[in-house]
C-alpha cells in the first residue's frame, strides 16, 4: 500500500486502511547539531538567540556561539571526550542551554537528568547509562541537589576536584557545580568556563569534523511499564529534522520570539523549543527557571513573543491568572500545545484571549525525537481539540491490531512509527530495545484512529501509562517503589481523573498482616525518595484486590470502585 500526497499538510490514507506517509519534498537534513548550530551563526549571527528574564542573561548567535566553544573546550579541558555521557541536572538556567550545545560539539552524550529525581532515580539513571561528569545546580525549590548527590557519593568529601572515585556511583568522575562556593569535590561551572582558554579551544573543529549525522548525542529517560527507567537514545539525525519539521509547521520567522516555559529536560522543551528557535534565526525566551503563569505573561509581552509552548494546564493557569489583562498578547500567534488534548473551551479562550490563533497541536513521544503529528497552523478548532493533527515529513504511521495487521481507516489499534525519528535505541537494553522496535516500526503503545482525511485521534493507552500534568507516569515503576515499604504486602497503581491535571495517581494497598498505616504516613515515606508527581494522591487501604480468573489484577474495577467512593467523573 502506498499512501498518496496531497499538500504539504500531510497524507491520507490509501486503499482504506490507517497508513499515512508524511511528504518527502524537502530532503532531510544530513547534518550534526554544531553544523546545524553554526549555520544559524552565519545566518542569524547579529539576532538575538537567547533571553534569561530571570538572570538577565541576552545573547546574541555570534556571543551564544563563542559561549558554547568556551564551556566545550572547558569540557576537554577537565577529561570529556567524544561518546562520554555527561549528565545535566537542573532546571531551566543558562548552563543547561550552553551545556546542551556544548556537549554536541565535542560529540558527548547529553543525558537529562529530571529535576525532580530523588536519590533512587538518580542513583539508576547515572548508573544505567555510566555517566562520567555530571552538571547540576546546587539546589531547586526543595531539592536539594549537592546533598542527595553527597548522600549517594560522600566520598566527594575528601576526593580532588574531577577525580572522583564514588562505590555507589562507579563511572562518575567529576562533578560540575553551577553558581558560587563549589562543595568540596566539585568545580565550578565558571572555572570549567575558564579553562575553555584558546589552545582548547583550537581543537574543536576537528573534533566536530569527526561527528557524523547518526551518532548518539543524548540520552533522555522515560519510565518503563517493568518499574525501571530506559534511556531513550537520540542522534543528532533524529533531533535536528524534527525540530526543523516543528519549526516549519509553525513558520517561524527570523527575528521572532518563542517563549519556552517549558522544562529543558524534556524533548519539548530543548527540541521543539530552543533548536526549533535556532532552525530559524528566532529568539529562545525563557520566562524562569520553571513555569509561572506570570513570568510567562510578562515574558511574552515585554519580549514581543509570537510563539509560547505548553501544555494546556499552562495555558489555563495564564488564562485564569489575576492579573492577565495587564499584558498585552497580541504579538502572539503560534506555538505548540502538546502533552494531552487541550479541552475546545480552553482551545477558543487562548486563540481568542491570548490571540493564539494559530497555535498547533502536537503528538509524539520522546522515543521518536519527538514529534509525529502535528496539526495544521490553519485546522478548524473542531480538528485541534480532537485530533493531533496529521503525520509529519518524512515519517510513516500506521494503526494496527493484535496481529499486527494494519486496520482500516477509523478503526481502534495501536500507532506504530517508522522514519528517520525514530530513537537508535534504548541505552545498554537490548532486549527492551527490539520489544519496542521491531522491522524498523516503532510500537508507541498508544492507542489510535486515523480518519479519512489522515488526522489521528489518540483514544488511549495499550498498556496502563497515565499521564499527569503532561508527566508521563507509569504505574509499575511506582508500585516496585511502594512495594519496598516494610508494610505493604501488595499494590496497584492507576490513574483517577483530575480536571486541572488530566489524571492524579491513585494506589490499592494491601498491607501486611497486623501493620498500621495511614495514607499522609506513605506519602511522607515517599517524599525525597520519588519523584512529587508520582507520590500517590489517593490511597485506599483494602484487606484484598479484584483479580481475574487466572489472577491478574483487574486495575479497571479498582479504579471504578475508587471513583464511586471519591464521587468523581470521567
Amino acid at each position: 500500500m502506498t499512501p498518496r500526497v496531497t499538500s504539504r499538510l500531510g497524507i491520507v490514507p490509501a486503499n482504506g486502511l490507517s497508513h499515512v506517509a508524511g511528504s518527502t519534498a524537502r530532503p532531510l537534513i544530513e547534518a550534526t547539531i554544531p553544523a546545524f548550530l553554526a549555520e544559524s551563526v552565519r545566518r542569524h549571527g547579529a539576532r538575538t538567540a537567547a533571553v534569561f528574564r530571570q538572570t538577565g542573561d541576552r545573547w546574541s548567535y555570534e556571543d551564544f556561539a563563542r559561549l558554547v566553544d568556551r564551556l566545550a573546550a572547558g569540557l576537554l579541558a577537565i577529561g570529556v571526550y567524544k561518546g562520554d555521557r555527561v549528565g545535566i541536572w537542573a532546571p531551566n538556567r543558562p548552563e543547561w542551554l550552553l551545556t546542551q550545545f556544548a556537549t554536541a560539539r565535542i560529540g558527548a552524550i547529553l543525558v537529562n537528568i529530571n529535576p525532580a529525581y530523588r536519590t533512587s532515580e538518580l542513583e539508576y539513571a547515572l548508573n544505567k547509562v555510566g555517566v562520567s561528569t555530571l552538571i547540576l545546580a546546587p539546589q531547586f525549590k526543595s531539592s536539594d541537589y549537592l546533598g542527595m548527590l553527597a548522600e549517594l557519593a560522600p566520598e566527594m568529601a575528601t576526593c580532588p576536584p574531577g577525580r572522583l572515585h564514588a562505590a555507589r556511583l562507579p563511572a562518575l568522575r567529576a562533578v560540575v557545580q553551577m553558581g558560587p562556593s563549589p562543595r568540596s569535590g566539585a568545580l565550578s561551572f565558571d572555572e570549567v568556563m575558564e579553562r575553555g582558554n584558546r589552545a582548547m579551544r583550537a581543537r574543536l573543529d576537528a573534533i566536530t569534523a569527526t561527528l557524523r549525522p547518526d551518532d548518539a548525542i543524548n540520552i533522555q529517560f522515560t519510565s518503563g511499564t517493568t518499574g525501571a527507567p530506559k534511556g531513550a537514545t537520540l542522534s543528532h539525525r533524529n533531533i535536528v529534522n524534527n525540530t526543523i519539521s516543528t519549526a516549519r509547521a509553525m513558520e517561524l520567522r527570523p527575528g521572532e520570539g518563542l517563549c519556552i516555559p517549558v522544562p529543558f529536560y524534556h524533548c519539548f522543551g530543548m527540541v521543539l523549543g530552543n533548536l526549533a528557535a535556532c532552525a530559524y534565526g528566532v529568539s529562545m525566551v525563557i520566562p524562569g527557571d520553571a513555569f509561572d503563569p506570570r513570568d510567562t505573561l510578562a515574558a511574552i509581552a515585554e519580549e514581543s513573543c509570537a510563539a509560547v509552548h505548553g501544555v494546556p494546564t499552562m495555558f489555563q493557569a495564564m488564562l485564569d491568572h489575576p492579573d492577565f489583562d495587564q499584558f498585552d498578547l497580541r504579538s502572539l500567534r503560534t506555538g505548540v500545545m502538546a502533552g494531552t488534548l487541550c479541552p475546545e473551551p480552553l482551545m477558543r479562550r487562548v486563540m481568542d484571549r491570548m490571540h493564539c490563533r494559530q497555535i498547533t497541536i502536537g503528538y509524539g513521544m520522546t522515543e521518536t525525537s519527538p514529534i509525529s503529528f502535528q496539526s495544521a497552523m490553519d485546522d478548524p478548532v473542531d480538528r485541534r481539540v480532537s485530533t493531533v493533527g496529521r503525520i509529519q515529513p518524512h515519517a510513516e504511521c500506521r494503526v494496527v491490531d493484535k496481529a499486527g495487521n494494519t486496520v482500516p481507516v477509523g478503526q481502534k489499534g495501536e500507532l506504530l512509527t517508522r522514519g528517520y525519528l525514530v530513537m537508535k535505541g534504548y541505552w545498554n537494553d537490548p532486549e527492551r530495545s527490539a520489544e519496542a522496535i521491531r522491522g524498523g516500526w516503532m510500537h508507541t503503545g498508544d492507542l489510535a484512529t486515523i480518519d479519512a482525511q489522515g488526522y489521528c485521534r489518540i483514544v488511549g493507552r495499550l498498556k496502563d501509562m497515565l499521564i499527569r500534568g503532561g508527566e508521563n507516569i507509569y504505574p509499575a515503576e511506582i508500585e516496585d517503589f511502594l512495594s519496598t515499604h516494610p508494610d505493604i504486602l501488595q499494590v496497584q497503581v492507576f490513574g483517577l481523573p483530575d480536571p486541572k491535571f488530566g489524571e492524579e495517581v491513585a494506589a490499592w494497598v494491601i498491607p501486611r498482616a497486623g501493620a498500621q498505616i495511614a495514607a499522609d504516613s506513605l506519602r511522607d515515606w515517599c517524599k525525597g525518595k520519588i519523584a512529587h508527581y508520582k507520590i500517590p494522591r489517593y490511597i485506599r487501604f483494602a484487606v484484598d484486590m479484584p483479580l481475574t480468573a487466572t489472577g491478574k489484577p483487574q486495575k479497571f474495577v479498582m479504579r471504578d470502585r475508587m471513583m464511586e467512593e471519591l464521587g468523581l467523573r470521567d
